[in-house]
């Protein structure tokens, strides 16, 4: 459990100010501002100025206050909305939305490649969150060979990739119930120990979000009777661009997967619909890049700050400004994961130009031979082509019929219809020396 901030006295109000004035204390409260620093945060660097560890909270919290707005008025949300909040949302604007620089962040001739391993890593890392305990390497093996599910696990995973798959082809429509209802359905198909509150709102109390290793509860949502009015707010919220209380896109999307987290208006599967929502919101927003980041695997990654900025806010009195600061975060990391993704991939592509020089073979067909040579002892499949690069059936099949016939490839029947297709015998003689080593 966290520490709890201490409560701002009327009497600390005068020591406040006195404290704000102090040029030494504002840069550190700037500081503190712009990464949203917590009560514990803000104790630990106090040592650095002298000033009392409450006194320069009542500061910090005093100037948050003065410049704060309400962002959900029902469940008192309100948030400071920082210099580097703004900074960061034209950053993203710059980069994540409108159609001009698509081309420029992602080459088109590899897009849709990209598409398909963001939609993946997306869909196994969200579920991963959610105790999903199968390996990367296994999951998208079972997504790219279209394998049925073997284990909950994989069954979270492929529901996750099914679910992002409808949000991108429905960004353009509205939120209602039924919308949040069906994506919660493909989210928790086959997962919950009843299929009856698959896509069904929870009809109880007899719900808590607790530490698995401690047994603590860390968060009781409010009452089942709230969820009706809620998800009809949620929906106007989502729906609505109030002028009179404009709220920047990239911090309703935050504010959205927040309040889904918060009310948890399902019996489980509440975080990944609340990712979900998040995704939707911003392709819906116009943030077409949104699609290739894989935001769950950085979440995924520091899943303890991620939980700390829900109970950050829900002990700070509501203020959800720990909670935004900490997603513009992973926005940030996410989309720098994507550049370096991006350029190796780049640089891979232009050795395969070797392959398509030397052996006479399609861009294509020279990633396949990339794979082989990565991974000599692989088998692939016609489907497995089909969805790793995006193409038809038969394309892929003739893709994987060239390199046979060109000799770098064996063809291996597995039964009467299928088939895998393996290194040959002759493929390190026949590829350039340069590339065999």
């Amino acid at each position: 459990m966290i520490e709890q901030p201490p409560q701002i006295k009327e009497q600390s109000q005068q020591k406040a100010l006195e404290v704000y004035r102090r040029d030494d204390a504002r840069q550190l409260i700037s500081e503190a501002n712009d990464n949203y620093w917590y009560w514990s945060d803000v104790k630990y660097r106090s040592r650095q100025t002298g000033i009392s560890a409450s006194d320069l909270w009542a500061a910090i919290k005093l100037s948050r206050f003065a410049q704060s707005r309400v962002i959900w008025r029902d469940y008192g949300l309100t948030v400071f909305i920082t210099n580097k909040m703004q900074q960061q949302c034209h950053y993203f604007d710059m980069n994540f939305g409108g159609t001009w620089g698509s081309s420029s962040v992602i080459p088109n001739e590899d897009r849709t490649q990209y598409l398909i391993s963001s939609l993946m890593e997306e869909a196994i890392s969200s579920s991963q969150m959610e105790g999903a305990s199968t390996t990367r390497k296994v999951a998208k093996e079972m997504l790219r060979k279209k394998i049925s599910p073997r284990s909950r696990s994989e069954q979270m995973i492929f529901n996750n990739y099914t679910s992002i798959r409808f949000i991108t082809e429905h960004k353009e429509e509205n939120l209602s119930p039924e919308l949040l209802l069906h994506i919660h359905s493909l989210m928790t198909h086959q997962t919950l120990d009843s299929s009856d509150d698959e896509g069904r709102f929870r009809t109880s109390d007899d719900i808590v979000v607790g530490n698995d290793i401690t047994g603590e509860i860390v968060h009781t949502p409010p009452t089942y009777t709230e969820i009706p009015n809620f998800v009809d707010e949620l929906c106007k919220f989502a729906n609505n661009d109030n002028d009179d209380n404009f709220i920047h896109p990239i911090i309703k999307a935050v504010v959205i997967h927040f309040m889904v987290a918060y009310v948890h208006p399902f019996v489980d599967g509440n975080g990944r619909t609340a990712r979900a929502l998040f995704y939707w919101y911003m392709l819906k927003k116009g943030y077409w890049l949104t699609e290739y980041l894989s935001i769950s695997r950085v979440i995924y990654k520091s899943k303890a700050s991620y939980e700390k900025s829900y109970l950050y806010t829900e002990s700070d009195g509501g203020d959800i400004g720990y909670f935004i600061t900490y997603n513009l975060r992973v926005l940030e990391l996410a989309f720098k994961e994507l550049q370096s993704y991006i350029s190796r991939k780049i640089a891979q592509r232009q050795g395969n130009t070797n392959y398509i020089i030397n052996n006479g073979v399609n861009e294509r067909q020279a990633a396949i031979m990339s794979l082989f040579r990565d991974n000599p002892h692989m088998a692939i499949t016609v489907k497995e082509v089909e969805n790793r690069f995006g193409i038809s059936q038969p394309t892929a099949r003739l893709d994987l019929e060239g390199l046979v016939e060109k000799g770098f490839l064996t063809k291996v029947p597995v039964n009467k219809v299928k088939s895998n297709y393996v290194k040959s015998e002759r493929f390190d003689s026949l590829i350039s020396p340069d590339l065999s080593k």
